[in-house]
Parts: structure tokens; C-alpha cells; sequence
């Protein structure tokens, strides 16, 4: 028995989803786990961080791999160790153990990526690469909203969320194996799992202009996922949960939104404007952190949750699509490598800057401005790329 292609791209694209889901379930347990164990924000930034750098770990090592091995085994495999990390998180009862479930879902989820994005774009060229902006948008908005409710209002708050998306993931691993293969395999499995960072001649060009697009843009996500809970719980004077949930709700639908209402707009001109509300909307979110504007803390974080939307989309379409179906797993997870790169290290960075630089807000005003000045980059890149030669149409098909 085989799932037919539609319904393999859907259960793809639900599992693309769920791990997203289950990457932003913990945001609003931080403050739980912080109040039980006692731990400082550098704590907090770190485990956030941890996560980024094992994703960016197992891309740089088994990125490839469904490229030669196919891309289902890849997939079975990766949901039943995210199976395995939500019963750690389970588990958990200290910071060491929050932080091994944190880096064994980085590890699962990069080994996935790759692996679900090219098969995605294998089963449907048009809806593929839609599909790998919007799926991660809207599982990191379904993650970080019902993770905030179930531990704000229902029972055993570090446990339930967990125990769900591990049914989850156990259900997607069993689908997984029923899914037609849409790669032959070949040799060269072993030597696939060198890191290296060769890329078609084909999408070299377009990579270099979309990597400062997803430096920008994952850079974002750092500062909404480390500083951004504590920011609205302190502008709202409140100690609710569910804020920090919904702080994730509204960035990543807003991105999610865009997505759906320009993608039949060329991608490169989707870049372009996603970096210009990228500028926009972190300036009014810092605006509003000075002034104390709960209000305008939301309008900025929904702005700048459209910026990375049709940034992220852009760079993806621009790029997935032009690349070969053998090596099109390797060359999204080069993309994700910068991603993961770019939103890692300045959140790990950033706790360090709270304790022991300006605090808080301080660190929220120097975070938004770096964020801003590379999104300023990005687009300047984008305006250059445009006056030296016109975008090709192959990479405006998608």
C-alpha cells in the first residue's frame, strides 16, 4: 500500500509543520522551567540557541543524505527521533535535560528539512516551494499558541503539549513509510555526510542574493524567540503565558498570510519588499519598546512578521526551484544552514548582552538595529542586483 502523490505532499507538508510546532512549544514553558530551576536569561538564550546550532549540525551533515538514500527512510526516521525528544521533554526535570531534548529535536529537525523540502518540491514544482515558506510559518504559529493555552489553562503544563505532539509525530512516522519514493537511490550515502558546501552552477548567482535576505530575516526570528516574551509580558504588566504563545501567533500567521497573498508575485520582488517591512516593522516594534506601547509592539511585530514572509518565501522560490532534483535537498539545506546560522548565534549572543550589558530593553534597542541595518543590506543588494542586469526568467517561474 502507497499514499498517492496528493496525499504524500499534504502529509509532507504536515510534517514540515508539526516540527516547526514542536520547536516554538517550548517558548512559553521558559518561564516555568526559569521559576522551578532558577535559572538566569542567559540560561534561556541558550537552550533557544542550542536548538539553532543542532539544526545547523545535522544540516551540514546529513543535508544531503535523502538525496542519495531516498527521501522516505530520511523522514521515518527523523519523526520517530522527534517522537523520541518530545518524551525527553516529558522528562525533563533539570536545565541538562532540557537542553539534551533541545538539541536532540535540533538534530531531528535538521536531518528533516532537507529531506521534506525537496520531496515537497519532487511531488509539486508549482506548490512545492509555497509550501516550504508557508509550512514553517504556520507550524511556529500553531506551536507557540497552543503551547501557551495548554500551559496556561490546562493540567500537567510541562508534559501535555509534549505528550500530543508525540502522538503526532508517531502517526507521521507510520505515514512516512507508506509514501512513494520520488528519488532513486544511489551510491555515495557515506561520503554524502562530509559537510561541504558545493552548489549547482545553476543556482550559485541566486543563492548569493537570497542569502542576505535569510541572514535578515532569521536574525528576526533570534529576537522575537529569545527577548520577545519577556518584552510583551513586561509592556503588558502581566505574568501570563499565553502572551508569549501569542507573540509567536501573531508574528508567524502575519508572515504566513503574506505568503499566501503574493505567491504568484516574481520572488525577487517579494524579497525586495519583505526586507523593506522587515526595516519597517522592527523600527515601529523599538519605537514602541521606548515609548511603552503595548499596541505598537503588536502592530510592529505583525509588520515585521509579514516582512519575514515574503523575505523567507522570496529567497526560497528564488532558488529551490532552479535546482536539480538530485542535488535539491543539499541545496536547500545549505539555505537553512545560513537561516539556523543567522538566528542561533545573535539570541545566544543577546542573553549574554542582558546580564551582563544593558539589561532587557537595552539589549532589545541593539538586537532591532543590527537586525535592521542587515535587512538595510539585504535590500541594497537587491536594489544593485536589479540595476546590474535583469532577474532571469527562470528565476521568476516559481
Amino acid at each position: 500500500m502507497h499514499l498517492s502523490k496528493r496525499a504524500a505532499f499534504y502529509l509532507q507538508a504536515s510534517i514540515f509543520l508539526s516540527f516547526l510546532a514542536g520547536s516554538s512549544a517550548p517558548t512559553p514553558l521558559y518561564p516555568v522551567y526559569q521559576a522551578a530551576w532558577g535559572f538566569s536569561p542567559i540560561t534561556v538564550t541558550i537552550v533557544f540557541g542550542s536548538y539553532a546550532l543542532a539544526v545547523l549540525a545535522a544540516l551540514l551533515v546529513t543535508g544531503s543524505l535523502s538525496d542519495y538514500v531516498g527521501r522516505r527512510p530520511v523522514l521515518a526516521l527523523a519523526t520517530l527521533l522527534q517522537a523520541f525528544t518530545m518524551v525527553l521533554f516529558v522528562t525533563a526535570d533539570d536545565v541538562t535535560s532540557l537542553l539534551t531534548a533541545r538539541v536532540l529535536q535540533g538534530l531531528a529537525t535538521g536531518g528533516a528539512v532537507g529531506a521534506v523540502g525537496a520531496g515537497l518540491v519532487d511531488l509539486d514544482r508549482e506548490r512545492g516551494p509555497i509550501a516550504n515558506a508557508v509550512a514553517p510559518m504556520l507550524g511556529t504559529a500553531t506551536g507557540g499558541l497552543v503551547s501557551g493555552l495548554m500551559v496556561q489553562y490546562l493540567p500537567l503544563p510541562t508534559k501535555l503539549i509534549y505528550g500530543l505532539l508525540a502522538a503526532v509525530f508517531v502517526a507521521q512516522a507510520c505515514g512516512a513509510l507508506l509514501m512513494p519514493e520520488t528519488v532513486t537511490p544511489r551510491p555515495g550515502a557515506l561520503g554524502s555526510l562530509r559537510p561541504r558546501f558545493a552548489l549547482p552552477p545553476r543556482v550559485r548567482e541566486p543563492v548569493l542574493l537570497a542569502a542576505p535576505v535569510l541572514v535578515a530575516t532569521w536574525a528576526l526570528i533570534g529576537f522575537y524567540g529569545s527577548l520577545g516574551p519577556t518584552l510583551v509580558r513586561r509592556l503588558a504588566g502581566s505574568s501570563s503565558l499565553v502572551l508569549g504563545g501569542l507573540l509567536v501567533f501573531v508574528f508567524a500567521l502575519s508572515g504566513a498570510a503574506t505568503i499566501f497573498i503574493t505567491r504568484a508575485r516574481a520572488p525577487r520582488g517579494v524579497m525586495t519588499l519583505g526586507t523593506v517591512e522587515l526595516i519597517a516593522g522592527v523600527g515601529l516594534t523599538l519605537l514602541a519598546i521606548g515609548r511603552g506601547s503595548l499596541a505598537g509592539f503588536w502592530l510592529g511585530t505583525a509588520l515585521a512578521g509579514s516582512g519575514f514572509g515574503a523575505g523567507f518565501q522570496g529567497a526560497i522560490r528564488s532558488v529551490v526551484s532552479l535546482a536539480p532534483a538530485a542535488e535539491r535537498a543539499s541545496v536547500l539545506s545549505i539555505l537553512y544552514v545560513v537561516a539556523y546560522l543567522a538566528m542561533g548565534l545573535p539570541a545566544v549572543m543577546a542573553g549574554f548582552r542582558v546580564v551582563h550589558g544593558g539589561g532587557l530593553l537595552s539589549t532589545a534597542r541593539e538586537y532591532g538595529l543590527a537586525v535592521m541595518l542587515l535587512a538595510s543590506a539585504a535590500l541594497v543588494a537587491a536594489l544593485a542586483a536589479r540595476l546590474v542586469r535583469r532577474p532571469s526568467l527562470a528565476a521568476d517561474t516559481y
